[in-house]
């Protein structure tokens, strides 16, 4: 492939309604702040950014999805089912999380295939959200 690829955001697509809201949950609970917002098309566009992470959120839904409380459950039908999120300390992440009234929908998992510890938990408009903890229990070779 001669394409160079980098990830540059995930979109979200949500109700007028919901924009405020949803700005507010993930910076009360992930830490994300507004980078941008502007008109387009008769959409707000929001970019909210963590780091290196940046979500776009795009009023443009006339309706929500059904939340989820397994994640399990929540792999049919096909769809992007996730977005995830390294951590430093997913168990740290967890209690801070569970201190905001977030409750886990998975996890936390052991996965050794991969090396890593996972568990995920949806925002306040049912989006799945995975958080890993890259470092830790990653598979080392000897």
């Amino acid at each position: 492939m001669t394409i160079r690829i980098s990830h540059d955001h995930v979109g979200l697509s949500i109700t007028p309604d919901d924009l405020d809201a949803t700005i507010a949950w993930y910076s009360r609970t992930l830490g994300f702040r507004v980078e941008q917002q502007f008109e387009a098309h008769g959409t707000t566009y929001t970019f909210l950014v963590s780091g290196d992470v940046r979500i776009e959120l795009m009023n443009g839904a006339s309706e929500r999805q059904v939340p989820t409380t397994d994640v399990f459950t929540s792999m049919d039908p096909a769809r992007l089912h996730h977005v995830c999120l390294a951590v430093d300390d997913l168990d740290a992440a967890v209690a801070e999380l569970a201190d905001l009234g977030v409750e886990l929908i998975g996890g936390p998992l052991e996965v050794p295939g991969a090396g890593q510890r996972i568990a995920f938990v949806a925002d306040n408009l049912g989006n799945v959200i995975e958080l890993t903890d890259p470092g830790n229990g990653r598979a080392t070779s000897s």
